[in-house]
């Protein structure tokens, strides 16, 4: 009988090349086979198309496309991870013998893609909340082979926590969530259920309790309330909207019910099948938001990673195919409003419309496959998505 096995590779694998498509492999062995070894070449990864309706992304997934490339023969120019960017503007401008880069192209753009469609849907759930709290519920709906990484794209994006209990060993985030219908179901009575958590693990984390396993959502809240009065930071409703009425009706029959009874001080978090729309909607009534599918399974942010020229007789040489840009570009920005692209060598000053000058956003982080320049923390990231978000809209 065939025993079952988990179905992912392994660092080794990614890092030395075989988790890569066939076609690359093959044209390996051709670019080698033929005397085209040498050939040096600029690869340049940008977006030409968008999800459908956004004007923006998060580039996302830098540090991991890095650690793939780190120690081969190659130079990297690339925007800081967290830059919010446009459609067709270049992110990063790898710099080599195309034959070090061929076996790698599948792997650093699946992490560059993967990352940065969480950290972009993330973005825009959080610009819509505000300074409400939103939490990353999402890792069911993902392969655990990348539940670090998604929790860190998702951190990246906005997200004030994550879940994930990877997440601390990974990247020293201390994840949060308290109890799942499951524990409340099997403890058969959701106030033993409450006060256990409250007993193990109230001095810890904010005790929470998912107020709708039972009975109506309006009674299990106050019931919690009645129970652990101030060891109680918030309820949990997690019912899905096909249960019954309007979600934001039963927040607020809760947030009124709660009130009246003397428990202001209880948070009202809101999960299950959230979207954008529906935190427009429960903003003003919900303190915070639990996350997961729409975040986990975002729309790809499509990035594709193209050869713009070719080093021949001393000079990059424009040469791409049809349908691209044939010349390495370079991103100068005043603000996430005010950028100009010009080309990758013209190094003359760009000036901005209140005179100030234009940096030049991609900037080298990696010179033949070393790295030159210090990786920001994951705090640092994030807190850079945060400040562009004030300036952009949805």
């Amino acid at each position: 009988m065939r025993e079952p096995k988990l179905y992912v590779a392994s660092v080794d694998e990614i890092l030395g090349g075989e988790a890569t498509d066939i076609y690359f492999y093959r044209t390996k062995i051709l670019v080698d086979k033929y005397g085209y070894s040498d050939v040096s070449v600029r690869m340049q990864v940008h977006s030409y198309s968008l999800p459908k309706g956004y004007e923006w992304a998060v580039f996302a997934g830098l540090e991991e496309a890095l650690a793939i490339l780190k120690g081969k023969p190659l130079n990297i120019y690339s925007a800081p991870e967290g830059t919010i960017f446009r459609r067709k503007y270049p992110l990063m401008l790898i710099e080599g013998r195309f034959s070090d880069m061929a076996l790698y192209e599948t792997a650093y753009l699946g992490v560059l893609r993967f990352s940065s469609s969480i950290a972009t849907k993330t973005a825009r759930i959080k610009k819509r909340a505000g300074d409400k709290t939103v939490l990353f519920f999402g890792l069911r709906a993902l392969h655990p082979a990348v539940y670090p990484a998604a929790d860190r794209a998702a951190y990246i994006g906005g997200a004030d926590a994550v879940s994930g209990l990877l997440a601390k060993k990974y990247l020293e985030l201390t994840p949060r969530g308290t109890m799942p219908h499951a524990l409340i179901i099997v403890f058969g009575d959701q106030r033993k259920a409450w006060k256990a958590f409250e007993e193990t693990f109230g001095g810890e984390t904010p005790v929470i309790a998912l107020a709708d396993t039972f009975l109506d959502e309006r009674v299990e809240s106050l019931m919690a309330a009645e129970l652990l009065g101030d060891k109680l930071y918030g309820v949990r409703l997690d019912t899905p909207g096909s249960r019954r009425g309007r979600m934001r009706d039963i927040v607020e029959e809760v947030r009124w019910t709660l009130d009246r009874m003397g428990y202001k001080h209880v948070k009202i978090i809101v999960s299950g099948g959230l979207d954008e729309l529906d935190i427009d909607e429960l903003k003003d009534v919900a303190d915070a938001f639990g996350v997961g599918t729409s975040i986990a399974s975002a729309p790809s942010v499509d990035l594709s990673a193209d050869i713009v020229e070719v080093y021949s007789n001393g000079s990059w040489m424009p040469r791409a195919k049809r349908g691209k840009i044939p010349v390495a570009l370079q991103v100068y920005r005043c603000s996430v409003n005010e950028e100009y692209l010009r080309p990758f060598d013209d190094n003359r000053t760009v000036i901005c419309r209140d005179g100030s000058v234009a940096r030049p956003l991609l900037v080298k982080y990696m010179e033949n496959g070393e790295l030159v320049r210090d990786l920001p923390s994951l705090d640092e990231i994030r807190s850079y998505v945060l400040e562009q978000l004030q300036q952009v809209k949805l």
